[in-house]
């Protein structure tokens, strides 16, 4: 009984150095976009009309679809937590791959999204942009950066979910082991958290 309880006990203190782990890394991500969204206030403070006109070339429908997808990313990828906690091993599978599908249609409208603007010839270091104003210039370089790191993010985590998805059929995730999942959302979640802010600053400037 003793061996047992033993075991309990390790299994639920390397949950806990998982989750503090996850948290741990998710701050430093905080870290390096909140440095980035200083930038972003103390560039758009100095160039204020020049930020408000630059932003008149966002697609605002996109971005706020892009929203709405991400948010929903996030309740399928809570469904998929709350079905393998239940033991609904092909429901979690089904909410996991609805999870990837979203985020692969997120990019797929920032790749529209971005193409448009580079037809445009808003993109860094073309003759149209540099013949702009400097915040112009900094405008849509804050723009590519941030959007495209969070891109970056939205792949890795859907890489991630697609391990899990793997992981789940292989019974390594299961109805009473499932802090691989759990942590899992908790990155992707941090990846709509992100966009959330960064809809509003480029796409809804008055």
């Amino acid at each position: 009984m003793s061996s047992e309880g033993n075991v309990a006990v390790h299994v639920h203190r390397d949950d806990e150095a998982t989750k503090l782990g996850m948290w741990l890394f998710l701050f430093t991500e905080l870290t390096l976009f909140g440095g980035l969204f200083l930038i972003y206030a103390v560039y758009r403070f100095t160039h204020q009309a020049d930020f408000h006109i630059a932003a008149q070339n966002m697609d605002t429908f996109i971005g706020a679809l892009n929203t709405i997808i991400l948010l929903t990313s996030s309740l399928t990828m809570v469904l998929s937590i709350t079905a393998i906690r239940r033991g609904s091993k092909k429901l979690s599978l089904l909410f996991q791959g609805i999870t990837i599908f979203f985020g692969f249609i997120f990019l797929l409208n920032k790749y529209f999204e971005w193409s448009h603007e580079i037809h445009l010839g808003n993109f860094p270091g073309s003759e149209i942009l540099l013949s702009k104003s400097q915040g112009d210039i900094l405008f849509f370089g804050l723009y590519y950066v941030m959007t495209g790191l969070h891109g970056l993010h939205v792949i890795i985590g859907m890489i991630v979910i697609a391990i899990m998805m793997r992981f789940t059929l292989k019974n390594v995730i299961t109805r009473n082991n499932n802090i691989k999942l759990e942590v899992a959302g908790l990155y992707w979640h941090l990846i709509d958290i992100i966009w959330i802010f960064l809809f509003p600053l480029f796409y809804l400037i008055s």
